[in-house]
């Protein structure tokens, strides 16, 4: 499985749960995560998405660390599996 093919997996399934998942471009911040996710509720996780087994390079786990020192939630998914856990606990979240 393709990077891409879980990017586009995460995208319908935040859209199915009533959530949005834009792209993050950051003109000048090279590295930040791919995604911005906003779920019902108010639970928001910036996502990195790697192919099955890939790790974030030295600059986006320079960029997460930012991120998370603004007590933040960063995330690094690497399967459809991740997707739906992540989207589990959001809506744990928000329905609770």
């Amino acid at each position: 499985m393709r990077e891409r093919d879980i990017e586009a997996y995460l995208r319908e399934r935040v859209k199915a749960v009533g959530g949005w998942a834009p792209k993050w471009t950051s003109p000048g911040n090279s590295g930040v995560p791919d995604r911005i996710v906003f779920f019902p509720g108010g639970c928001i996780v910036f996502v990195e998405l790697k192919a099955p087994g890939e790790r974030p390079r030295p600059l986006q786990l320079a960029q997460h660390k930012r991120i998370k020192s603004y007590q933040q939630d960063v995330r690094v998914i690497d399967s459809r599996e991740q997707v739906d856990a992540l989207i589990q606990e959001c809506m744990d979240l928000w329905m609770h």
